[in-house]
């Protein structure tokens, strides 16, 4: 799974899910820059270093051999988690996993070197496999 190499903290602060900044287009990262088609988001969500993981494995299942496949999200965002059974208080949990915030209009994923309807289908798979809704488009 995707993580950083080293972090300047090691736990962050929760933020907030639902707010007025998180529902708002993403202005970075919005056009297909490296293949011809893409995967973007269409709603809010946090993806974790697994759910990424496992669209980037069904993208390259299924998009052929000489497909060349660009991750364009990186999950950098700790998350905690206390134990099972452990009562309220004495602080806060340990570090589970990683994720990314991805706000509406962001590309996740980019492909190229495949035919059109295999690399369609391709990012259709992966976006299945993603807590969002997702629209495949094409390079302008």
């Amino acid at each position: 799974m995707l993580a950083p190499k080293k972090a300047k903290f090691r736990k962050w602060q929760t933020g907030r899910r639902r707010g007025a900044r998180l529902n708002k287009p993403e202005t970075r990262g919005i056009t297909v820059a490296f293949g011809s088609f893409g995967l973007k988001a269409l709603t809010q969500a946090r993806i974790t270093s697994n759910q990424l993981e496992a669209a980037r494995r069904a993208l390259v299942h299924s998009s052929g051999k000489s497909a060349k496949i660009w991750t364009r999200v990186f999950p950098d965002r700790p998350f905690t988690q206390k134990a099972a059974e452990v009562g309220m208080g004495s602080g806060k949990g340990d570090v589970v996993g990683y994720v990314v915030d991805v706000r509406p209009g962001r590309v996740i994923f980019e492909i190229d070197g495949a035919p059109e309807a295999m690399a369609r289908e391709a990012l259709r798979k992966a976006g299945t496999k993603l807590p969002m809704r997702v629209r495949v488009v094409a390079r302008e």
